[in-house]
């Protein structure tokens, strides 16, 4: 039997699981650990500045194909906490990462060593698994039930801790006989697909709605095939874009109170049945729920059984893989079809393209300052249906959700369920990383590109380019249009004079010459009519020197972007005229 450090079996069954990336910071408690990586080689190891950005970047990275699994690496203590918001968004999500923290030696863990905390008990929540591992022999068996936990069931994060003393004490280990565990996922039954197809069968309206468990679970063709054999109109979520493309004939468009669209929104309202799909029935989809069910019927298709009836209760619940499911409607609705059993739908698909048509919003001004719905038409022209877009929260995501174009699956990666500031420039390093010949695309608001900027240095570093288009407006965007309802401004105004860029006028933070002292390229714009030719420049700059390529725009101080303010989907305010 191999003999070796409990540190290297576990470096061992991370390539074994198909690790080949990772992400992290170094120091005391962990680098018994990294000199485990350095010895067995065969992963790469990303450096970033903070190590809440090493989680996204793992985010990010899991999220670009298929089968990634994201690991983020960090010391004792602070760089645990300061993992959380990355597990918090992957559990949110359904994102498996694994995060492994080095820990105080055991004999002194409860006696308030230097760095050390009980980052299993904070993780918990947040986490599938969240475990110090107390007994070297252990280790082995605990990294393998990660990766069995991590992509079994809903998908989700997982925290390993190892104190210093447990990862260099040797244990037997046999890495050429290690195999991962089966993985388990709950699959429907055909019983239950006929029900399912006999409940919408009966409706006159139906649409099937599509979530993150589509992209998931790799099933984004099986639901186009189904909703082409059926006739139905799709909706996908936010988290599910890209799950049908845009211009498919059966995309009817998001719904919900602001990434949505003005068609999806109306066509749902008419809907009298919904197929919901590896969806959770996110507020900000559903918003008021009296709203969002009156008048219809709802199957809800959920790989996590405890998900079905959180929100609301639907008629009828499948607990079931997305894939799995997908497979069977896709048999049982082709011999339906065979036998002339499917209702005809084309009348109502060509009435949410109607809708499509007839209510799209207004992208093209020519004012300067800026408008940001100019930037996503140029974003639009300039960008392809292959480019991956990256992007968080604010004005800006649901802008940018309202007015890109999205053609296929992974190509929104979105946070959809925590939306921390500063997420995006780590995420998309991370997506970026995983996928080097992408065009990769973040997007941001001044105030979430300044949350972790200083990730931009880890991609000049290890040279990893991207373009990042940022839209400064010098406010908190949201919140400030939030405050609306209370009749304030108060402490979301990001301006001041700048004494070293007296051009900036009132708009503050120098982005590009930020940009530029961490080692990347950047491109300011002020007038519409220069924002394409900056954004195939910065396509240029990024691909001859290796490195992010931030493209600001400088917007009008202050517009209001869609979205309801009573939290009902039929309420939604434009504040444009349509295009």
């Amino acid at each position: 039997m191999a003999r070796m450090t409990a540190a290297r079996a576990a470096v061992e069954i991370l390539k074994r699981e198909g690790v080949r990336d990772a992400f992290g910071v170094p120091g005391a408690a962990i680098n018994p650990f990294y000199a485990a990586l350095k010895a067995s080689g065969g992963i790469t190891h990303t450096l970033a500045r903070h190590v809440e950005g090493a989680s996204h970047m793992a985010e990010g990275y899991t999220r670009t194909h298929p089968g990634n699994i994201g690991v983020c690496i960090g010391t004792s203590g602070p760089a645990g906490t300061d993992m959380i918001t990355g597990l918090y968004s992957a559990t949110g999500d359904s994102v498996p990462i694994l995060c492994v923290t080095g820990q105080a030696p055991t004999a002194v863990i409860h006696k308030e060593d230097f760095q050390a905390v009980d980052i299993a008990a904070i993780a918990g929540p947040v986490t599938k698994m969240a475990v110090t591992v107390l007994e070297a022999a252990q280790v082995p068996g605990v990294f393998q039930q990660a990766f069995h936990l991590m992509r079994s069931g809903r998908p989700g994060p997982v925290l390993v801790d190892l104190p210093v003393d447990v990862q260099l004490t040797e244990i037997e280990f046999d890495p050429d006989t290690y195999e991962p565990l089966p993985v388990y996922k709950p699959a429907a039954t055909r019983p239950q697909i006929e029900k399912a197809l006999t409940l919408l069968g009966d409706s006159e309206r139906p649409l099937i709605v599509a979530g993150g468990g589509v992209i998931n679970a790799d099933a984004s063709e099986l639901l186009v095939e189904f909703a082409e054999l059926t006739g139905v109109p799709v909706v996908p979520t936010l988290m599910g874009w890209g799950a049908i493309p845009d211009d498919h004939e059966l995309n009817a468009g998001m719904v919900g109170l602001q990434t949505s669209h003005r068609y999806g929104n109306a066509t749902f309202l008419e809907s009298d049945f919904v197929l919901g799909i590896g969806n959770r029935w996110a507020n900000r989809h559903t918003g008021r729920i009296d709203v969002y069910t009156a008048g219809r019927k709802f199957v809800h298709v959920d790989i996590e059984p405890t998900q079905i009836g959180r929100i609301f209760a639907p008629d009828y619940g499948i607990t079931s893989d997305a894939r799995a499911a997908l497979e069977l409607f896709v048999e049982v609705a082709g011999e339906l079809k065979a036998a002339g059993g499917l209702p005809d739908r084309s009348g109502w698909a060509a009435a949410a393209q109607e809708k499509k048509a007839r209510l799209r919003r207004r992208t093209h001004f020519d004012d300067i300052p800026i408008k940001p719905q100019r930037v996503y038409e140029e974003m639009n022209k300039a960008f392809g249906p292959e480019t991956r877009y990256v992007t968080t929260i604010g004005l800006s995501q649901i802008a940018g959700a309202q007015m890109l174009h999205v053609y296929r699956p992974r190509h929104w990666i979105n946070c959809g369920q925590a939306g921390p500031l500063g997420w995006t420039v780590p995420a998309a390093l991370g997506v970026a990383k995983a996928d080097p010949e992408a065009s990769v695309v973040a997007l941001s608001g001044d105030y979430d590109f300044q949350f972790m900027m200083e990730e931009l240095a880890v991609g000049a570093q290890h040279k990893i380019p991207y373009v990042h288009v940022l839209v400064n407006n010098a406010y908190l965007g949201l919140i400030r249009q939030a405050q609306r309802a209370f009749d304030i401004d108060f402490q979301v105004n990001l301006e001041f004079e700048n004494i070293n860029s007296p051009e900036l006028g009132v708009y503050g933070v120098d982005h590009v010459k930020v940009a530029e002292g961490l080692g990347c390229k950047a491109i300011r714009v002020t007038d519409p009519n220069e924002l394409r030719s900056a954004f195939e420049q910065a396509k240029k700059l990024a691909a001859e020197h290796q490195v992010p390529v931030v493209v600001e725009a400088i917007l009008e101080r202050v517009t209001n972007i869609s979205m309801s303010t009573t939290n009902d989907i039929s309420n939604v305010v434009e504040f444009e005229e349509s295009a």
